[in-house]
């Protein structure tokens, strides 16, 4: 089974009149989703490869122009497309960093290995990321490394936490 690609952002609109358009960058800083130059472009769970001609960051946005796509007409066909990468065309992570994407899916234990759920996703809140976990209730519990998380073991799917609650 072919891993599921990475979405880094989405096509948001047409920019001008010579193919170009808007992206909605999931990367920090937003311009990073210019690193990769082959895209997968998705709606739907479907994937077909892309190849960025040109793009760069504009104002609070980032606008790329996709090979093959020249006037605004094309591009206007791109909108709402997911833009996504191969798992692993990714950088490799710095110990105790995750992406995401890694995380989705395992199991979260309290420390007295009692069961909370499968984290189902993650939300970034600003001061700090929250995991969405799905079990017999469904629970938000901060993402703070060695606090509240006190262990992620990727190889065994499970994130131990020290979270109670009322």
């Amino acid at each position: 089974m072919t891993p599921k690609p990475i979405v880094l952002g989405r096509i948001s609109g047409v920019f001008g009149v010579r193919g170009w358009v808007k992206v909605y960058s999931y990367t920090d800083p937003r311009e990073a989703v210019l690193n990769y130059e082959n895209w997968l472009l998705g709606h739907e769970g479907e994937w077909r490869p892309a190849k960025v001609a040109e793009g760069q960051r504009h104002g609070k946005t980032v606008v790329v122009r996709v090979d093959g796509f020249e006037d605004r007409d094309q591009a206007a066909a791109l909108v709402g497309n997911e833009i996504a990468v191969p798992r692993n065309e990714l950088p490799e992570t710095k110990d105790g960093h995750y992406y995401w994407s890694d995380l989705e899916g395992l199991k979260v234990v309290r420390s007295d290995g009692s069961e909370i759920g499968t984290l189902a996703y993650l939300l970034e809140t600003g001061t700090h990321d929250v995991m969405v976990i799905e079990g017999e209730d469904e629970c938000l519990i901060p993402f703070v490394k060695d606090e509240i998380v006190t262990d992620v073991d990727l190889a065994a799917g499970v994130i131990t936490v020290d979270w109670e609650w009322d």
